[in-house]
């Protein structure tokens, strides 16, 4: 089995990026995506852009 970082778009609510975090660390995806949208509400908008980034590079 690969370790390596994966989009899960068949759980993912949107592009799968958080859902493949999730599967990666072997965490919850909710806390994923609350980390996303707090850190999204913190930084300004400055995480959507690490999203789309991650769903841009990651396969």
């Amino acid at each position: 089995m690969s370790n390596r970082f994966r989009l899960d778009p068949a759980n993912g609510k949107f592009l799968g990026v958080c859902a493949g975090i999730a599967a990666k660390f072997d965490w919850d995806p909710m806390w994923v995506r609350a980390a996303f949208v707090i850190g999204t509400l913190a930084g300004f908008g400055s995480a959507i852009l690490i999203y789309i980034a991650i769903a841009l590079i990651a396969d």
